[in-house]
């Protein structure tokens, strides 16, 4: 997949491009269907898929304080985008003068003028230009005169949930992240590089763990998470532990993860942790030695729901 950063940068050959729009946040099946879309009218007409985003997310640039924490943040977003096939991601940098632009320029000067294209793909719901005037019936006119098609794709139901950034956020910071999981078609990861803890886990517990400098995103609710972790392309399974130890009444918030099989020294390093399923609520024990204690009653759940997840597959 190629990237790019700015619209000046477009290259000249872009045959026949199907094009989606949006924010993205969490790359969820809903998204996901949009780019299945995308590619299969790409294949159908011997065409180039191409998904547009924004870099910053709009709200950061037009109402910084509603911006609520990303899902997913750029890096993984533009994994999981390059993932499903799409041969062109354009990321347009979102700022006040951006923002400015009109629906109707937006139509004809960016996507008509400058992309050339054939085709669209939009959610149901789908809004765009300054002060979301644009919606889908305002599309499908400009599509008349410009000689495009558009696609409307219906709403994305995982049981009785729909699919949507918000549902899937409110999960996560409810710690339903074995829920999450069903509307996201994956974990919840987070991700982040290893940095210098209290020193506590090993010589205290008789636990290892890495601490994690979290990158920018949704940080889950307190508690002791089942987790795969992934490190220089290799998985591992273990337990992770997001909160403030209040065994010993730490103030700040931690990401602890004990890595089951690793003795290597990966302070650094930056991994993914895929949240799997939330085990139990962080609280304080008596002394270190009952929650090493519990700690290895942790441990030994890890490995049954491990063991049951490989006898289902």
């Amino acid at each position: 997949m190629t990237i790019l950063y700015t619209l000046d940068n477009l290259p000249h050959d872009i045959r026949n491009p199907v094009v989606t729009i949006g924010n993205f946040d969490g790359v969820h099946k809903g998204h996901q269907i949009l780019f299945k879309k995308v590619i299969e009218r790409a294949a159908e007409i011997d065409g180039t898929s191409l998904v547009i985003t924004f870099e910053p997310h709009p709200i950061k640039v037009m109402s910084p304080k509603k911006l609520k924490p990303l899902i997913t943040v750029l890096e993984q977003k533009q994994e999981l985008v390059a993932n499903f096939g799409i041969d062109i991601l354009l990321l347009i940098q979102f700022t006040l003068e951006f923002a400015s632009i009109s629906a109707t320029d937006f139509v004809k000067e960016i996507l008509v003028d400058r992309l050339g294209i054939r085709e669209i793909v939009v959610g149901y719901d789908y809004a765009f230009g300054n002060n979301r005037e644009g919606n889908i019936q305002m599309l499908k006119k400009m599509s008349q005169r410009f000689n495009f098609t558009v696609h409307q794709v219906s709403p994305v139901y995982a049981g009785d949930i729909l699919v949507s950034s918000t549902s899937i956020r409110n999960l996560i910071l409810d710690g339903k992240v074995s829920e999450a999981t069903k509307l996201l078609g994956r974990s919840y990861q987070i991700r982040g590089e290893v940095i210098e803890g209290r020193k506590r886990g090993e010589s205290l517990l008789g636990y290892a763990t890495a601490n994690l400098k979290l990158a920018d995103g949704l940080i889950p609710k307190e508690g002791v998470y089942i987790a795969n972790v992934e490190i220089g392309g290799k998985i591992y399974q273990g337990l992770t532990n997001i909160g403030n130890n209040p065994t010993f009444q730490d103030k700040e918030l931690s990401i602890e993860t004990h890595i089951f099989g690793l003795s290597a020294n990966i302070l650094g390093q930056k991994i993914k942790i895929d949240l799997l399923s939330r085990l139990r609520d962080e609280k304080a024990f008596a002394s270190p030695n009952e929650l090493a204690q519990q700690i290895t009653q942790d441990i030994r759940q890890a490995r049954d729901f491990f063991q049951k997840e490989k006898n289902r597959s």
